[in-house]
Formats: C-alpha cells, sequence, structure tokens
C-alpha cells in the first residue's frame, strides 16, 4: 500500500514529466541491492556449468555486462541523474530446482540521488546476457523476480523489502 502524501517526483506542478532538482540534497552513501532469475532448461544451466559454451564463460561475460549497465543507466531511462558509482558487485550463481541462474547487484554511490535504477538495470542485463548467450539452445528462457531487495541513504533512510 502506498501513501497517498506520496506524489510521482518526475512530475512538475502542471504535470509535465522533468529531471528532479538534486542541487541542495545532501550527499550521503547510498546502496541499492537487487535480485533476478532467469530459468531455463536443466541442460542449458549444465551447459554453464561445465563452462563449454561455444560463446564463452557465460557467467563472466554476464557479470562485466551488468557492471556496464550500472554506469550507461542514465543514458536508457530518461530521467535518470548521471552517477558516479563507487562499486558495483554482481553475483551470479546456479540453481538446480527449478534451473535457473540467480543474480544479485550491489550497486554504491556517495551522491545526492539514489541508486536504485541503477542496481536494477545491472541484474536486469546481466540475466539478459544469459539469454543472449544460451539462446541458441533455448529460446524458452524466462527472467523473472527481478526486484529491489533493500536500499540505504539519503533523506529516505533505509528500505528492506518485506518478505527479507
Amino acid at each position: 500500500m502506498t501513501d497517498s502524501n506520496n506524489k510521482l517526483s518526475h512530475f512538475n506542478a502542471q504535470g509535465d514529466a522533468h529531471m528532479i532538482d538534486v542541487g541542495a540534497k545532501a550527499i550521503t552513501k547510498r546502496i541499492a541491492v537487487t535480485e533476478g532469475r532467469i530459468f531455463m532448461q536443466s541442460t542449458t544451466l549444465q551447459h554453464i556449468i561445465e563452462g563449454n559454451h561455444k560463446k564463452g564463460d557465460v557467467l563472466t561475460v554476464a557479470r562485466i555486462a551488468g557492471i556496464m549497465a550500472t554506469k550507461k543507466t542514465a543514458e536508457l531511462i530518461p530521467l535518470c541523474h548521471p552517477l558516479t558509482i563507487t562499486h558495483v558487485d554482481i553475483q551470479l550463481s546456479t540453481e538446480n530446482n527449478p534451473p535457473a541462474v540467480y543474480c544479485q547487484s550491489r550497486v554504491e554511490v556517495s551522491g545526492k540521488t539514489g541508486i536504485e535504477i541503477e542496481a536494477l538495470n545491472a541484474t536486469q542485463i546481466a540475466l539478459l546476457t544469459v539469454y543472449d548467450m544460451c539462446k541458441a539452445v533455448d529460446r524458452g528462457m524466462q527472467i523473472d523476480g527481478v526486484r529491489l531487495l533493500k536500499k540505504t541513504g539519503g533523506k529516505s533512510g533505509e528500505w528492506v523489502a518485506q518478505d527479507n
């Protein structure tokens, strides 16, 4: 349930979309942690685990793609501020039942605005890269459950997903 006093911040008084002015906000350390999975056939997962995929090490390439995605977020999401990211950690692991690759991204910044979109972008792109590298053997893969787990910093402080 949302608070009825909250307003969408990317709209001005006239209802026009705009970039928020963060000039007067304090610089704080901000962290966002996100997660998601890509479900696949068990044979696809075996290719990833055994490292015999003809395109190379799927998880390493996906991790690098996720890191790169954090740096490109402001170019993709129209009203995001460009941020000087201080740290990105992307953990990828395999799961057998059901067969999937799990991704958790942690992105940090010392800045005037949050880092949640960058962390969500990192997770999405890392998982999308797994799809791209494995689509020749499994076009039915499904990315699911991409969400914010935790954010810290800024005026609103800490937020943690209810089921964590």
